[in-house]
């Protein structure tokens, strides 16, 4: 991570850390080392999710964007997914969504996607940190070479069309579904979406204010869907984050399904119909032990990769491989998408639920998850990510492991946005574990405090 970019875009609270005058330097800097290739007056699109703060943002950053020449087209409020889509779409140079994802209302961020709707490599992601104290550097057109602004009116209908493309032939009809959209990006075209389907569709905080996004609702507070799905006759609950790139689901029972119970549920099926190149998915260190014992005994190999949705997609691209994801939801489909996508990963979900009819408490059965236990721990910024230079730490971490003698595993990983050190550990004695980790962490305290 450099001094601006974090694990995902520029983040920061909306007019304090992440000012109008940083995105006016990130469009002149983005724009200016994303097209400078280009032998044609550049095109770049930009979205919003329902923030408040994303007008302000969007008009700074198109103000940088022009600054250097850019045509830049406007297509509203839209998933994050939907600028990966709609840049290959439409060919343009580059795209830039706004949105702090699941963080709560008040902070915000800028990410941009590159002409083949990835997500930025380091190396480019540092080139563009190289100008952003020094934009004055950079080109400054005139007269009929300054930037122009359009509203891209098609954007939704284009993101709505490929969505249902994904999906040729599937019926929905007669399957109730619930669809928490956090008051978010997905906010109107999920519900179209499901709807076109044939699908009842039950609408959760879809009522974005600009102020309410995240707010209790939405993948990171389940709670609101699971409930619903209790007292209501529901098939399956889907829910998003704030900018839609995530998605987890609840069964007809209320029971959550997490990213790695849908990696199971959609790697076991496109196995058996032969569509999953190298018997394999692609994981991080924080999925559970489970999948990995799933995948072993369905003949699938489990890769695991650090924790960051990119480089789960490096090693499926590098690999040749299908299918790849967290276990927050972010999953990944790479013959269809060049980032994850809730919606389309509900589309893969459904398509399996009314394929196989049955219910999604036994589809989530193949996987049986491994008591998990996660503590977050105040360090010092600037001791976290040395963590195994203390031999306090590395001992204590040793003794734990001796003590699950090969039935469980410890992860310890610094924070990319936070003052935090997070320590996970998995084994079959979820009251064990929790003992464990709770010591761990007090040892990682006292050692980087």
């Amino acid at each position: 991570m450099g001094k601006y970019f974090g694990t995902d875009g520029v983040r920061g609270i909306a007019n304090h850390s992440l000012t109008p005058e940083l995105a006016l330097a990130l469009g002149r800097a983005g724009a200016y080392v994303l097209t400078k290739s280009t032998t044609s007056a550049p095109k770049v699109l930009i979205a919003t999710d329902s923030r408040q703060s994303g007008d302000m943002l969007a008009a700074a950053l198109t103000a940088g964007l022009c600054s250097v020449g850019v045509r830049v087209y406007h297509a509203g409020v839209l998933p994050s997914p939907a600028v990966a889509f709609l840049v290959r779409h439409h060919k343009m140079d580059a795209g830039v969504m706004i949105s702090a994802s699941h963080n709560p209302m008040p902070d915000n961020g800028i990410k941009f996607f590159n002409s083949n709707g990835y997500k930025l490599a380091d190396e480019i992601e540092n080139e563009i940190e190289k100008y952003l104290d020094n934009t004055e550097s950079l080109p400054r057109p005139v007269g009929p070479d300054v930037g122009t602004v359009t509203a891209l009116e098609s954007a939704e209908d284009d993101y709505f069309a490929y969505l249902l493309s994904t999906v040729q032939g599937l019926d929905l009809k007669g399957i109730n579904i619930a669809l928490d959209c956090a008051n978010g990006a997905t906010s109107h075209i999920a519900p179209r979406v499901f709807a076109a389907l044939g699908a009842n569709i039950h609408t959760l905080h879809n009522k974005p204010s600009g102020l309410n996004i995240n707010d209790n609702c939405g993948s990171t507070h389940m709670g609101h869907l699971v409930k619903y799905a209790q007292q209501n006759n529901i098939d399956i609950g889907l829910a998003f984050d704030g900018d839609g790139d995530r998605m987890l689901a609840v069964d007809e029972n209320g029971h959550e399904i997490d990213g790695d119970e849908i990696l199971a549920i959609c790697g076991y099926d496109l196995k058996e119909r032969g569509l999953l190149p190298g018997n394999a998915i692609v994981a991080t260190t924080m999925s559970n032990q489970g999948l990995e014992v799933m995948c072993k005994a369905h003949g699938m190999a489990l890769h695991r990769t650090d924790v960051g949705d990119r480089y789960v997609l490096e090693k499926m691209l590098a690999d040749n491989f299908v299918l790849g994801g967290e276990q927050s939801g972010h999953v990944i489909f790479s013959s269809k998408s060049t980032s994850g996508d809730g919606v389309l990963t509900g589309l893969m979900l459904l398509s399996i639920f009314a394929r196989k009819q049955k219910p999604m408490s036994e589809l989530r059965s193949i996987m049986e998850h491994f008591p998990q236990v996660l503590v977050n721990v105040k360090v010092r910024d600037d001791k976290k990510h040395n963590w195994g230079n203390f031999s306090e730490v590395t001992t204590a971490m040793a003794n734990a492991e001796k003590k699950l003698a090969g039935q469980g595993r410890i992860l310890i990983r610094p924070s990319g946005t936070e003052a935090l050190v997070r320590v996970m550990i998995e084994g079959k004695n979820e009251t064990e574990i929790k003992t464990m980790a709770d010591e761990l962490a007090s040892v990682i305290a006292k050692a980087l405090a």
